[in-house]
């Protein structure tokens, strides 16, 4: 099964070879002709050769300028922009995806459709994400960066929304029935003071769990029992999560990396976008850490419309500060975000 991995590595492998050199680094090791055939295949002439007098001006001026150093980095000159890439790569990963993905089948189980549903319907969502990020790719110049970003969060925050209230709306009640479907090895006695019991949210109901079986017992048997237990519209969670996953893969999951190596001068290139990623990934584990934590203190409702608040406040700051990127040269944008 894990051998299975070894094809899209392969087919990335030999896609690289297919990759065109940086125009940008051609004239900087003064191959003007091969970027400018490079860059001719990309735009028109008149504009092909405009974006190559401005690179070798820009590298020209670098030349005189030290190589940055770390205290350069945070300067006043560049605090804008990097302030910039800080919050999309924090934004990236607080609206929740990566706990999406890698406790999809739990989320699913605890909207009561049994676990071998929930590992089905976490295959729909790697699959969600592989044809929107295609998606993605096929419109980003054609759209632009900043309205994919926009729809995108808008799509989240909505999708979020209706997680909430999915979760929301559910109710929690052992009967008679439903605790013949505990495991064989579970003392369901235990559980007879919450039959007939209605919870209207899952934080109360694992509570009385942990009272009923104690801290052991509740931690080994609380999926089956909320799925057992759990009185909602599946479907409801169903379409939110695969919204959700559509709307980050045609969005800010890749759309941000497009919007980091364009934005960045090319003097801090390299360092900014190594520092934002780090961000990006801290904020990525800090968020699959506190994933469960927030379940079983806040409840699966209030979990989600947090992350919905998250994206909600990134539309905004995407609309009022992230400039548009496309058709945009380096230098361009340098003279838009760079206090001289």
């Amino acid at each position: 099964m894990l051998g299975i991995e070894f094809l899209p590595a392969l087919l990335y492998f030999v896609g690289l070879y297919f990759v065109p050199k940086s125009p940008r680094w051609l004239v900087m090791k003064g191959q003007t002709d091969q970027a400018l055939f490079i860059m001719k295949q990309f735009t028109n002439v008149e504009d092909a050769q405009k974006q190559i007098h401005d690179a070798a001006h820009s590298i020209e001026e670098e030349k005189d300028k030290e190589k940055v150093k770390l205290t350069e980095f945070f300067k006043p000159a560049y605090r804008w922009v990097l302030l910039i890439g800080v919050v999309v790569a924090i934004l990236q990963q607080i609206t929740g995806i990566n706990s999406v993905f890698f406790y999809a089948p739990m989320i699913f189980e605890q909207s009561g459709i049994g676990t071998d549903a929930s590992f089905i319907q976490a295959i729909l969502v790697g699959l969600t994400n592989l044809v929107f990020t295609i998606l993605a790719i096929l419109f980003i110049d054609k759209l632009g960066r900043k309205p994919l970003l926009v729809g995108g969060l808008v799509g989240i925050a909505l999708c979020m929304s209706l997680l909430a209230y999915g979760f929301g709306s559910a109710t929690y009640q052992l009967t008679d029935e439903s605790i013949i479907s505990l495991p064989e090895q579970l003392d369901t006695s235990r559980l007879e003071n919450m039959i007939g019991v209605v919870f209207d949210n899952d934080v109360k109901f694992k509570q009385a769990l942990r009272s009923s079986l104690g801290e052991a017992d509740a931690l080994v048997y609380e999926s089956q029992a909320i799925t057992a237990s759990i009185s909602m519209n599946p479907m409801i969670i169903l379409i939110g999560i695969l919204g959700f996953v559509a709307s980050f893969a045609i969005s800010i999951g890749p759309v941000m990396w497009v919007l980091f190596s364009e934005l960045f001068p090319i003097n801090i290139k390299g360092a900014a976008i190594s520092f934002v990623g780090f961000i990006n990934s801290l904020v990525s584990y800090l968020v699959q850490q506190f994933f469960p934590w927030q379940l079983d203190t806040f409840g699966s409702s209030t979990t989600f419309l947090i992350y919905g608040l998250f994206a909600a406040v990134g539309v905004v700051f995407v609309i009022m500060v992230v400039p548009e990127t496309k058709n945009k040269s380096l230098e361009e944008l340098e003279g838009i975000l760079i206090k001289k």
